[in-house]
């Protein structure tokens, strides 16, 4: 029998990308090839040597680096990125080029002077997740070298990686504390209380050392958002924010701060063969003070009949504060099977990170949680919204034809369970991208009397408001929907809107500050620049104007053909027309 000639060992991969690249060379591909070839010579390949790591292989905007050491590799790392530091000092913004870095320790497999294997994989998903001038690793790198180099972290928690089998638990190294510190006061600013009793539910930890259960736990504590959701007396902050908080070491008194509410509540779950053990715990966020605790033991079959308790149970606790509530409870309707929830929960995981990728594999679970039961309502609305994502922002479906199917599933999840503010929403969205504003606007409205701090709806009311003429109340459902979540992963799509809603308005100086703030947090998003295009034309701005009509041309010339040359269904004709005149202006000859 011939024997494996495969060779392995264990490396430190270290893997680095450059952020926003096809913006940069898009505006000067001749300049940030200048500047790539002077970082190689004068930064990188010192630090390398320095560190004795061997290059893998180059891309035009990504590196791969093997090390001896993971200890060399973490300080390769941390110098390359204070190195880059002091070299954009003075770079303005847009010009700057940033690495994300990402470092693993792990197997690998040999062939040539190539490597393989989820050793490397994980290096090259590490690094997607840094942002800009930062570096991810796994815990075992920082077991290794936590006590031989010097360097603080950030606790990301588990994450699950593209075709990586197990969660991987992943850290940020802090490269400058006080810089990092400075962004973070920018990025989130201090939220005042609102006028109302506010809550965060925090993420439930999965403690039964098994990820499989991580969704399990993850849908108790969406199904108690949903719950609290119902009250229109209480400020409920959305799924999307509380979740950034997953798998960290918090402190309620930061959350507190950082989302504006008063309560947090915190839990666990635990399994064990058939039964599982819920523990759960209300905080006033100002003072640490435990408002109210209490455990459930239950078989598996009765979890969902355990949700109802412990959401009753949470807004009796509430009941001071909550006392002029509604004596009702909506809830969702439960599927029939806990498989079927759980590949509806892994689907809404890959759909909130709002990448043509993780679309795709979002698609696969809500079409298996379908299959696995075809009378749970959220399945249906969660394809039908995959769809007209797919179509509308990535161009990878048809228009016509993912309306057509988006409403069919919408209607169909309405028919199950009508009493699912969620189902009702997806529709009015499915309605409103075929042009049928006052339909959506009918089907939104009465899922937000179900479930009035529903942040999804007051974001789909608010573009289709703004799609409808009436862009001021738009921007206002807007403001609520962001505030309700402040951390939307579709944050970028809303500050869209935000800039559409205020150009229609003829607010010019206000769409295009808008359109940057968009453009700084989210230097990748292709949709946005028809509209800073389009306001610094109707200003007489016509170089800027012109600048941004060529990003809005090659950034997204799938999206220009659709919204620009054609007319999207929700576009009325004036204002179609409206953004015309504006990109002429600017320059353009369509």
């Amino acid at each position: 029998m011939a024997l494996d000639q495969t060779k392995r060992k264990l490396a430190a991969i270290l893997a680095a990308d450059i952020a926003g690249y096809s913006r940069l060379m898009g505006a000067d591909e001749e300049g940030t090839l200048a500047r790539l070839k002077v970082l190689r010579r004068e930064l990188i390949d010192p630090k390398n040597k320095q560190h004795h790591g061997r290059i893998v292989k180059t891309t035009g905007d990504g590196i791969l680096i093997e090390f001896p050491s993971v200890v060399d590799a973490v300080r390769c790392a941390i110098e390359v990125q204070q190195g880059m530091v002091e070299r954009n000092a003075d770079v303005p913004q847009e010009k700057r080029i940033e690495f994300r870095v990402g470092v693993n320790l792990g197997d690998v497999m040999i062939e040539g002077r190539d490597l393989y294997g989820d050793g490397v994989n994980i290096a090259a998903r590490l690094e997607a997740l840094a942002e800009p001038g930062g570096i991810c690793i796994s815990r075992t790198v920082l077991s290794h070298a936590r006590d031989k180099v010097s360097f603080d972290v950030e606790d990301a928690g588990e994450q699950t990686l593209k075709n990586i089998a197990r969660p991987v638990h992943v850290y940020r190294i802090i490269i400058d504390p006080s810089q990092r510190s400075a962004t973070r006061k920018a990025e989130i600013p201090a939220l005042a209380l609102p006028d109302k009793p506010s809550v965060a539910v925090l993420p439930f930890t999965n403690m039964s050392g098994d990820p499989e259960q991580e969704f399990v736990s993850d849908g108790i504590a969406e199904d108690v958002i949903t719950a609290l959701s119902h009250y229109p007396s209480l400020f409920v902050i959305a799924r999307n924010s509380s979740f950034t908080y997953k798998g960290r070491a918090v402190d309620v008194k930061q959350v507190g701060r950082e989302l504006g509410v008063r309560y947090v509540l915190e839990g666990s779950v635990r399994k064990a063969g058939n039964r599982i053990r819920v523990t759960a715990q209300l905080i006033e966020a100002g003072t640490s003070n435990h408002v109210w605790a209490e455990r459930y033991d239950r078989d598996l079959a009765d979890i969902f009949a355990m949700q109802d308790e412990l959401t009753e149970a949470l807004t009796t606790a509430l009941a001071p504060a909550i006392a002029d509530a509604e004596l009702r409870r909506a809830m969702r309707k439960p599927p029939e099977s806990l498989d079927a929830w759980a590949a509806y929960q892994r689907g809404l995981w890959h759909l909130s990170k709002a990448t043509p990728d993780d679309d795709a594999t979002a698609e696969g679970f809500f079409k298996q949680a379908i299959e696995l039961d075809p009378t749970f309502a959220g399945g249906y609305s969660a394809l039908a919204l995959y769809q007209l994502q797919a179509a509308a922002i990535y161009q990878k479906l048809d228009l016509p034809n993912a309306q057509r199917s988006a409403e069919a599933l919408a209607r169909r999840a309405v028919a199950l369970d009508g009493a699912d503010a969620e189902s009702r929403s997806c529709l009015g969205w499915a309605l409103q991208a075929r042009g049928d504003a006052d339909g959506a606007l009918a089907e939104i409205e009465r899922a937000l009397s179900m479930s009035p701090n529903l942040a999804i709806a007051h974001g789909h009311r608010g573009a289709t408001l703004i799609f409808a003429g009436r862009p001021g109340e738009g921007l206002a459902a807007l403001e609520t929907c962001i505030r309700l979540d402040p951390r939307d992963p579709y944050l970028a799509v809303r500050l869209l809107h935000v800039a559409c809603g205020l150009y229609f308005c003829g607010e010019y100086e206000a769409s295009i500050e808008a359109a940057q703030r968009l453009i700084r947090s989210f230097p990748d998003f292709p949709m946005i620049y028809r509209w800073p295009a389009a306001a610094l034309g109707q200003l007489g701005r016509t170089t800027e104007a012109k600048d941004a009509l060529e990003k809005a041309v090659s950034c997204a010339p799938g999206a220009f053909d659709m919204y620009v040359r054609k007319r999207a269904p929700w576009f009325r004709p004036e204002d179609h027309a409206h953004l015309v005149e504006g990109l002429r202006k600017a320059g353009w000859n369509g």
